[in-house]
């Protein structure tokens, strides 16, 4: 199953859902925050269900989850936006929360700063920002997680 993992959207979308059409059929989105308007509205123009959840700039959208817990194909995914593990200095808390949760994939956004790394059995990614990239490279990226019998993240370049 491929799952599209987005994040830090921040209103920009027209050029990035345009790209992703151009990639592959995804089963699923996956929207870890910032903006909850924009990942109703890339659910609707892919045409494909999705768990959105809320980040720090969607305080105003109670009737969404900070957190999230799925379990698709047997994997045990945790997602957060991931203000509230202060993710900007690290991911620590973010790595024993999930422990906590027996999560096998933690997805997280809020740096805008991508990664996908393994500790231990555990595998933790952030898409980055499709729209605000922020790090050494500047990249604009969106997340893949492939799950079948093992769980793949990987990072896509945008525009």
């Amino acid at each position: 199953m491929k799952i599209l993992v987005m994040s830090d959207t921040h209103g920009e979308i027209n050029s990035v859902v345009q790209h992703i059409k151009n990639i592959e059929k995804f089963s699923m989105l996956l929207h870890l925050g910032d903006y909850i308007e924009d990942a109703e509205k890339i659910k609707q123009l892919l045409n494909i269900p999705a768990v959105i959840i809320r980040g720090n700039g969607d305080f105003q959208r109670a009737d969404y989850n900070y957190d999230e817990i799925l379990e698709i194909n047997g994997k045990r995914i945790f997602l957060t936006h991931g203000h509230r593990y202060n993710v900007k200095y690290g991911i620590t808390n973010l790595y024993y929360r999930a422990l906590e949760l027996s999560a096998d994939v933690v997805l997280f956004g809020h740096t805008h700063i991508p990664i996908v790394e393994r500790v231990a059995d555990m595998l933790i990614m952030n898409p980055g920002s499709p729209t605000y990239p922020r790090g050494f490279n500047r990249k604009s990226t969106i997340g893949i997680l492939d799950i079948g019998s093992d769980v793949e993240g990987k990072l896509v370049e945008v525009k």
